[in-house]
């Protein structure tokens, strides 16, 4: 048998107190220690806890000082959970926080989150697959005071495929984003920025590349916001999918257990 995991990275979704999985919400008031994400969490999430769990708001702390903490409540033998806003695949510094556990010889284990992302096309009611207009999804961020975005991945080669894009941590650079990928969308684009979504106060910004610079800086948004771009927020845009379409014939895959 291997050793009991005590860290658990649990993603507390877009922030609503309802968004988190039945998993989430069962590992929460399982645990003895609960480090959050002050700025992005809705505090109601943190009412799944149990009474006498120890909080921990990471906003103010740095990674080693995280670590520490879950290596403390480790060597204590207490149960922890490591919430990420979101979902931890993305932008939630699980590879440096996993890394570090792992010097320490101390086990994690990992529960997915709903992405913000999904969050905020959810709440615009738009689906950012549609047939004949886009059929993928880029998800990426810029540089503010983060890291360097690696130099195969610029806005312009991924505007150049004329996907969806969905931009994290770019709210305050709007502007300087769309004159970069106007060329490509063009002017009417339509774009959404969703503020805190899901959470109380959520807000949402309707617009296109040319226009939504002004609303974003008339509403004075900062931080936690996601930002959507392309076609296939219009309304009126897309075909219909094959899949559905009667007089096209359907396909059978193999039988289960089969390959070919």
């Amino acid at each position: 048998m291997g050793e009991t995991v005590t860290v658990h990275f649990v993603g507390a979704g877009p922030g609503a107190a309802d968004l988190l999985t039945v998993r989430a919400t069962r590992m929460l008031a399982e645990a003895d220690v609960v480090l959050y994400p002050g700025t992005y969490l809705d505090p109601a999430v943190l009412a799944h806890c149990a009474a006498d769990a120890e909080l921990v708001d990471t906003q103010g702390l740095d990674l080693d000082r995280i670590t520490a903490r879950l290596v403390a409540a480790h060597a204590a033998g207490r149960d922890v959970v490591r919430l990420t806003s979101g979902d931890p695949s993305l932008y939630s510094a699980l590879t440096e926080q996993t890394r570090r556990l792992d010097a320490h010889g101390v086990p994690w284990d990992v529960t997915p989150g709903v992405p913000a992302y999904a969050a905020a096309s959810a709440l615009v009611g738009r689906e950012l697959t549609v047939p004949l207009v886009a059929q993928s999804v880029v998800l990426t961020r810029t540089r503010v005071r983060s890291t360097a975005m690696p130099e195969t991945e610029s806005l312009e080669a991924f505007a150049a495929t004329r996907a969806t894009l969905v931009l994290h941590l770019a709210v305050t650079r709007t502007r300087e984003l769309m004159a970069r990928i106007e060329p490509e969308y063009g002017a009417r684009c339509p774009v959404v920025v969703v503020h805190r979504a899901s959470q109380p106060g959520q807000a949402v910004l309707r617009g296109t590349v040319s226009s939504i610079a002004d609303a974003v800086e008339e509403a004075g948004f900062r931080q936690a916001a996601v930002i959507l771009v392309g076609w296939a927020l219009a309304p009126e845009s897309g075909g219909e999918s094959y899949l559905y379409d009667p007089s096209r014939p359907r396909v059978s895959g193999p039988p289960s257990g089969t390959t070919g």
